[in-house]
């Protein structure tokens, strides 16, 4: 899918003097929205932006201050589980 943006040429002059690619940054600001709001994933974020590794994926996210959705819950289910692994 495509998608265009209809922005007035002032105002892309000073995005241009911030930003040298702003589709680049666009699909960024976009992508990283979707994950903040828990409709995408780090993966499919990881995919859209092209990204080859998880670690820059996560790069990108802290650098938006979008941090891994990991609740108290996420990590009381990871201690059982690895208290379980580890008694056998």
């Amino acid at each position: 899918m495509e998608v265009l943006l209809k922005v007035p040429d002032e105002i892309v002059e000073k995005l241009e003097a911030k930003w040298a690619d702003i589709p680049r940054h666009a699909l960024e600001a976009l992508v990283i929205e979707g994950y903040r709001a828990g409709i995408l994933t780090s993966y499919e974020v990881q995919k859209t932006l092209g990204l080859a590794t998880r670690w820059e994926t996560d790069e990108v996210l802290k650098r938006a201050g979008a941090y891994l959705h990991y609740s108290e819950e996420d990590l009381q289910e990871d201690i059982d589980t690895l208290s379980r692994l580890t008694a056998r």
